[in-house]
């Protein structure tokens, strides 16, 4: 079994693996298994009241977590800017997501990744993806394989080697707020 098909069980398992993504490292698990979800932010040590961002393959495999997505989203961030380093926060299906992910409120953060490797874990998985940098939080985000914090490698199931593209976070834009809030200006340099 080669390492992404031993990363996708793993996964599958309810398991924690660390990957390469289009901007940083990530670890992550599968969106419906809540104590993989726990086990995760126990690794991390991130509060729980903080949002996990979440990796999708498509707009239609977010479709089931999220209520209707506005047209002008689709339209002027999702065609333009996915696949990419574009994080967009949209109103969830609550009953859909454990709570420890969209961190106690309504809304969640999705981005379909502009990598191989992550999108091949993805459709692998056949859910979404949580993928935070691989990082205790608080810590400095790992771009590439040496900046890794080997007490967090130690703690999880398996490691996938691999380049993150443009070493830089992604945007993150939340779409529930009227006008629109860019909370972290990342790759994509976007105006709303």
């Amino acid at each position: 079994m080669d390492d992404m098909a031993k990363a996708v069980q793993i996964l599958k398992d309810g398991g924690i693996v660390i990957f390469p993504t289009d901007t940083a490292f990530g670890i992550g698990c599968r969106i419906d298994d809540e104590d993989a979800v726990k086990r995760l932010f126990t690794i991390r040590k991130r509060p729980e009241t903080q949002a996990t961002p979440v990796l999708i393959s498509s707009l239609h495999m977010a479709e089931e977590y999220l209520k209707p997505v506005p047209e002008d989203v689709i339209k002027k961030l999702i065609k333009p800017y996915w696949p990419g380093a574009l994080t967009i926060i949209l109103k969830s299906r609550t009953e859909k997501i454990p709570n420890l992910v969209r961190g106690g409120t309504d809304t969640l953060g999705i981005r379909v990744p502009d990598h191989l490797t992550t999108m091949v874990l993805i459709h692998g998985l056949g859910v979404p993806l949580l993928g935070p940098s691989a990082n205790f939080h608080g810590e400095q985000t790992p771009y590439m394989f040496e900046d890794l914090n080997q007490e967090l490698v130690k703690q999880v199931d398996l490691v996938v080697h691999g380049v993150c593209h443009t070493k830089k976070a992604s945007t993150v834009v939340d779409t529930t707020q009227n006008p629109w809030k860019i909370l972290r200006q990342g790759e994509i340099d976007i105006q709303v």
